[in-house]
């Protein structure tokens, strides 16, 4: 094979796989339309607890703490937002605002229904924005309503946006289902709460959240309108509307959630707003420890990165609650950086970086991890007792063959189950 020349050194992609860094984006060509920053904002105190998170007031300010620790200085997590109809809500809340005004990096906003009520009732609680729900597709408009339609739900909307101005706080329109809203409905109602909030200035500028509650958008330009996020973006911000004041909230109903929180960000949006591990209704929120390791690789957060290695007291903290990630769950699952073959074990062995993604130890704190199977071979031995006693053996070693020969034994005998390094500890210090 002529055409295939040998070089002196491998090609390892450095600009794309930097040593110690995530993945980065090598562009040939960079979307003109990325913003000038991007960050996240985080809903675990609203949408987490919907979706079945059991919190007690001690619960929820820990997890405020830790996505401050998180986030650090980075501005990686800018917001966080909570229920308030609840006493115990409310005392988280108070909790994150006494640290906010304290100097925590993440300002706690709340979230209400489109109400006068329920502004009035935010506005005596010491924060400067609030969510509110303004369910957009005519799924939500014919059917919730009564009579349902779409003039009422505007006019409910607006009423409900100008009590929270008149309360002194941004309003914040969640655009529920915006990924099955008619466009003659969703953007002429964002043009409308513009020009209601015109008056009131800076402080009263409005955000707009595009949520797509049932995970159904694409993250394709070319996919007509409601399926496709990058489209949304691109039309919602013609309206004047600037990227800082954009946010997206998608589900992962059809597993395109992070996929289409970065087509959001490429067409412009600023704004991701999701839970660290993903908790939320169903199949969850935008799982924002994977949104932010791509935005770190988009460039941003270039002179401060999040703490990654924060989020283990997290996974530990839901596993207490009967809550963890499941085992395979990309980065903090237990099973996330685990091996079982033995051409892995033997890669991993030979240049460690062949079977891992990025540096796992280094970045998220978590070890390369190997379970023993009846596929593992002698790599698999071999690994496993450096990683724990840093001691290296060969394979031709008599000792690490007869471990080997013990343990094919038991798998020939039927054992279906791994073995882990608890179980041959003793063996392995007898053996050295």
């Amino acid at each position: 094979m002529t055409h295939i020349q040998d070089v002196p050194v491998a090609q390892l992609f450095p600009e794309a796989y930097p040593a110690g860094r995530f993945p980065q984006f090598v562009w040939t060509q960079r979307p003109t339309t990325l913003p000038a920053q991007a960050w996240t904002t985080e809903t675990t105190h609203r949408d987490g607890q919907q979706g079945g998170l059991p919190l007690t007031v001690s619960q929820g300010v820990k997890i405020y703490d830790l996505m401050c620790a998180f986030t650090g200085t980075s501005g990686a997590i800018r917001q966080a937002e909570f229920f308030v109809y609840r006493a115990s809500d409310r005392e988280m809340l108070e909790a994150a605002l006494e640290r906010f005004r304290g100097g925590a990096p993440v300002e706690p906003t709340t979230w209400i229904r489109a109400s006068r009520k329920d502004a009035a009732l935010v506005g005596s609680l010491g924060v400067r924005e609030t969510g509110m729900l303004a369910s957009a597709s005519d799924y939500h408009t014919f059917y919730k309503f009564t009579p349902g339609g779409r003039s009422q739900a505007a006019r409910t909307y607006l009423d409900a946006v100008q009590a929270v101005l008149d309360a002194g706080l941004k309003p914040r329109l969640h655009l529920e289902d915006a990924t099955r809203a008619p466009r003659e409905f969703l953007l002429p109602l964002v043009e409308a709460v513009l020009e209601l909030a015109a008056p009131y200035g800076a402080t009263g500028r409005p955000k707009f959240r595009l949520c797509d509650t049932m995970g159904l958008g694409l993250p394709y330009q070319g996919v007509a309108w409601p399926r496709s996020v990058p489209q949304m973006v691109c039309e919602v911000l013609a309206l004047g509307v600037e990227s800082e004041h954009l946010e997206f909230h998608p589900h992962n109903d059809t597993h395109l959630v992070v996929a289409n929180c970065l087509a959001a960000v490429m067409a412009g949006c600023g704004a991701i707003n999701g839970t660290l591990l993903g908790k939320g209704e169903r199949t969850g929120n935008a799982p924002l420890e994977g949104v932010l390791l791509q935005l770190l690789g988009l460039g941003y957060f270039a002179d401060q990165a999040p703490d990654f290695t924060q989020l283990n007291a997290l996974a530990e903290l839901y596993e207490g609650l009967g809550q963890g990630v499941p085992a395979k769950y990309p980065l903090y699952g237990k099973d996330a950086h685990r091996t079982r073959a033995g051409i892995h074990a033997d890669g991993l062995n030979k240049f460690w970086p062949m079977y891992a993604p990025f540096d796992v130890p280094r970045l998220l704190g978590r070890p390369l991890e190997l379970s023993l199977t009846k596929d593992s071979g002698l790599a698999g031995l071999i690994f496993l007792i450096k990683a724990h006693t840093q001691v290296e053996l060969y394979k031709e070693d008599p000792r690490l063959q007869s471990l080997h020969a013990q343990l094919n034994a038991e798998f020939e005998a039927g054992r279906q189950t791994a073995v882990e390094w608890e179980e041959i500890a003793g063996q392995v210090q007898e053996l050295l």
